[in-house]
């Protein structure tokens, strides 16, 4: 049942038939050959999105698209730009910083990448870098957003994974968040400096104070986000319905960006993305509860434990498959395809579901950037005007740099672990 199960999805696949359909066709058809009841088709879709930690999925993304049409991200980019100065690999580096800042807003990489993209990429463009080495940066950047909190990603993990709570995965995202931001920025301030880019950048450097005043407002939000979450004063469902309230205050109270009509087209854009969400969510449970049933990954699991193969070679042939598999799939399909496999092999090995959820984020966040189906990339090559195959150079260089980031926390946990415990999460 298992190789109809994914012979019919990666035939789907292959067709170029829509992600969710394939997920779930598949599953439907190892359902019924298996006769596993074609009625446990509806009841699974139902169940798999009838969870409470999902109502914080179309709320956050409508908090970020506030956030990302009030004028924040500009804001912010003036304050980045104000911190770094003007040097070479100034711009590259205040396009992450942002790209961070608004990750801990958002949760969503590609709305990360769009609105930092269609501010930075022009504005860099003029400062002397090339088009190819901007789009493939900010899409990178724009991948920190779902392990730096608050992280759809990191939700829908936490409810496919009990044991790891989202306060704890939020906790544990933190740290490697800004180690990958780090990294980016150490990355692109090397070529900076080999290639002269940023030296043509002729513009003032806007003065600190001032900015700081005029981002401060966009600043709060992760603080009151975050902050809330810790102190107890909500949970990280209530955390999203604070982050759109706060964000409304500010687009129609404090910079006056926005209208109450271009509210109502917010409204209708972020219900029309988080169901297209839900809908691969509730298709991909269906998919993960039929290989769950069937039971091949357990059965392989203890196969694989009982081998005695090295965990540093496992552990090595893990990123490998995830890296070649964020090519090409999604978070939720990651999840759902990989975590029946995955979760009883690290609770044979002992490893802390937290940190594998951030390991396997982390890939995720990878494969965003990464051709051929690299949905950030996607973003901001659309913003450049240039075509995708013109940034395979670079993508394979910044791929490099956070995939060294992704394996010393791989094989150092501690760095992922230590805030979470810290806080008394784990």
């Amino acid at each position: 049942m298992s190789g109809l199960l994914f012979g019919v999805f990666i035939l789907l696949m292959c067709a170029a038939v829509p992600l969710a359909v394939a997920l779930g066709l598949g599953a439907v058809a190892a359902i019924v050959a298996a006769k596993m009841g074609i009625m446990s088709v509806p009841t699974t879709v139902y169940s798999g999105i009838a969870k409470y930690p999902l109502i914080a999925i179309p709320v956050f993304i409508l908090a970020g698209m506030i956030f990302e049409r009030s004028g924040v991200a500009a804001r912010l980019v003036r304050l980045a730009e104000a911190i770094v100065g003007k040097r070479a690999g100034g711009l590259a580096a205040a396009a992450v910083l942002v790209c961070m800042v608004l990750g801990g807003i958002s949760g969503s990489g590609p709305a990360d990448a769009a609105a930092v993209g269609a501010i930075m990429i022009p504005a860099m463009t003029r400062a002397g870098y090339p088009k190819a080495f901007s789009a493939t940066l900010i899409a990178a950047g724009g991948s920190t957003a779902i392990v730096i909190p608050p992280s759809i990603a990191l939700i829908i993990y936490s409810v496919l994974v009990p044991q790891a709570s989202v306060q704890a995965l939020f906790a544990a995202g933190l740290i490697p968040g800004i180690l990958t931001g780090a990294t980016l920025i150490g990355a692109s301030m090397a070529f900076a400096r080999i290639h002269g880019w940023g030296r043509a950048d002729e513009e003032a450097t806007p003065p600190f104070w001032q900015s700081l005043r005029e981002a401060g407002w966009g600043l709060l939000a992760p603080v009151i986000i975050l902050g809330g979450m810790r102190s107890g004063l909500f949970t990280p469902t209530e955390a999203a319905v604070v982050a759109v309230a706060y964000g409304l205050i500010v687009a129609l109270g404090v910079y006056r960006s926005m209208t109450w009509r271009a509210v109502w087209d917010l409204l209708a854009e972020s219900a029309e993305v988080s169901a297209v969400i839900l809908f691969i969510v509730g298709l991909a449970a269906l998919f993960g509860w039929a290989v769950d049933t069937i039971g091949v990954f357990n059965e392989f699991a203890k196969w694989l434990t009982g081998t005695g193969t090295s965990e540093v070679w496992l552990l090595l042939a893990i990123t490998a498959m995830l890296l070649v598999a964020g090519t090409a799939l999604d978070a939720i399909a990651t999840y759902f395809i990989f975590l029946p496999f995955l979760v009883p092999v690290a609770m044979a090995y002992g490893w802390n579901l937290v940190w594998l959820g951030i390991i396997i984020t982390i890939n995720v966040a990878i494969g965003q950037f990464t051709p051929p189906t690299a949905v950030n990339l996607m973003v901001t090559c659309r913003l450049a005007g240039i075509p995708m195959e013109s940034t395979l150079g670079w993508c394979l260089w910044l791929v490099g740099a956070m995939t060294a980031m992704l394996l010393v926390l791989t094989f150092v946990p501690a760095i992922v672990l230590f805030l979470p415990r810290w806080l008394g999460y784990l």
